[in-house]
């Protein structure tokens, strides 16, 4: 039960360090100090209204969800005790879900993002699962060595 417990609060620090990041990175892109914490507009569909003509701020949330979807795994990762990698790919599934209702709902997205963000959420939340549990194993195996001598 307590394994249970430790791996939900694993998967909502993730989703919570994830999101919190791409609320950051937007708001630092946007430059405005107004608006609510995760939009610097009032609503996320006024936000992307005026941002429908601007590639290269679709091409920086790819890179941002990327970036968050990474550190939302490691995040992960560390909390959960087995299949790091298993709750990490979580965190980018989760994601994903959240942008494709968003992109379901709020018709301002460009093609070459809504292709893009099934290329970014997977790879990126298995990277930041991989690379703890790398991080771990050599860990662990430091400590080994250093009790069989």
């Amino acid at each position: 039960m307590l394994e249970v417990f430790r791996n939900t609060i694993g998967v909502l620090v993730g989703l919570l360090v994830a999101g919190v990041i791409i609320g950051l990175g937007i708001r630092i892109e946007a430059g405005d100090p107004g608006g609510c914490f995760f939009s610097p507009y009032n609503t996320w569909w006024e936000f992307l209204m005026s941002r429908k003509d601007d590639s290269g701020f679709f091409v920086y949330l790819l890179f941002l969800s990327g970036i968050s979807a990474t550190i939302g795994g490691v995040a992960t990762a560390f909390i959960v005790k087995r299949a790091k990698v298993a709750y990490a790919i979580l965190i980018g599934f989760i994601l994903l879900f959240i942008a494709l209702i968003d992109i379901i709902i709020v018709p301002y997205h460009p093609t070459f993002y809504k292709l893009c963000i099934f290329l970014t959420f997977f790879p990126f939340s298995w990277l930041g699962g991989k690379l703890t549990e790398v991080l771990f194993d050599r860990k662990k195996s430091r400590t080994e060595e250093s009790h069989s001598r």
